[in-house]
């Protein structure tokens, strides 16, 4: 089944396009039947659960941090992870630049936007982005690779479409800086239920879970 569904994600999405797997609270055999099927690119919510299935995962792909991330598990999570597409704050980005400097390893991130701005949910305030960004352009091991952003959890996805809107004009308006250490190459937008909208509004990544592995088993 998550091949099938694999297959037919991918014989939709545009050109440019790229489709992570979102893979919370998925086991090893799942993930490894997605990146058989396909999949670049798997994307872990929390630590614990990628230290959990990692090394059982044989096959080949590129593994992207997309939950909340916690300063005291940054050491840990730049061992293990590709890309962190969550950092919403310079303390964060000065974090993981310590522990980069350390490994001497560049770690790609995309900073998190709150577009719906709303007050239980991670990321920055879209007004605070560009100053951010500028911060943490300054840093030597964080590269800055574009913007995420998870929008209001609405039933309709129609209700996402503005605040995709909003974070591609950040999107190009960051763009229009030049800024050094900055390329803005990702715009990680839309999920099961969005991600049709996301893409109209130009993702060029989308984090893809339900669709790919089905409901989630009851634990």
């Amino acid at each position: 089944m998550i091949k099938e569904n694999i297959k037919r994600l991918l014989n939709e999405l545009p050109e440019g396009v790229e489709l992570l797997a979102a893979a919370k609270e998925r086991n090893a055999d799942e993930i490894s039947e997605a990146i058989k099927g396909g999949i670049k690119i798997i994307g872990e919510n929390y630590l614990n659960d990628a230290l959990g299935v990692m090394n059982e995962v044989t096959e080949k792909a590129e593994w992207h941090f997309i939950g909340h991330l916690q300063r005291n598990k940054v050491k840990k999570v730049i061992d293990i992870f590709d890309m962190i597409e969550s950092v919403d704050s310079l303390r964060l980005a000065k974090e993981i630049e310590k522990w980069c400097e350390k490994r001497n390893k560049i770690m790609p991130i995309l900073i998190e936007v709150n577009s719906g701005e709303e007050n239980q949910k991670t990321g920055v305030a879209p007004n605070d982005v560009a100053q951010l960004i500028k911060d943490i352009s300054s840093l030597n091991y964080v590269k800055i690779m574009g913007l995420m952003t998870m929008g209001p959890r609405f039933g309709d996805p129609e209700e996402s479409r503005p605040y995709f809107i909003k974070t591609r004009a950040i999107f190009e308006q960051i763009e229009d800086l030049h800024l050094p250490n900055v390329e803005m190459k990702y715009l990680s937008m839309g999920m099961t239920n969005s991600y049709k909208v996301a893409i109209e509004e130009g993702a060029n990544l989308v984090r893809i879970g339900t669709k790919i592995f089905g409901e989630r088993r009851e634990q």
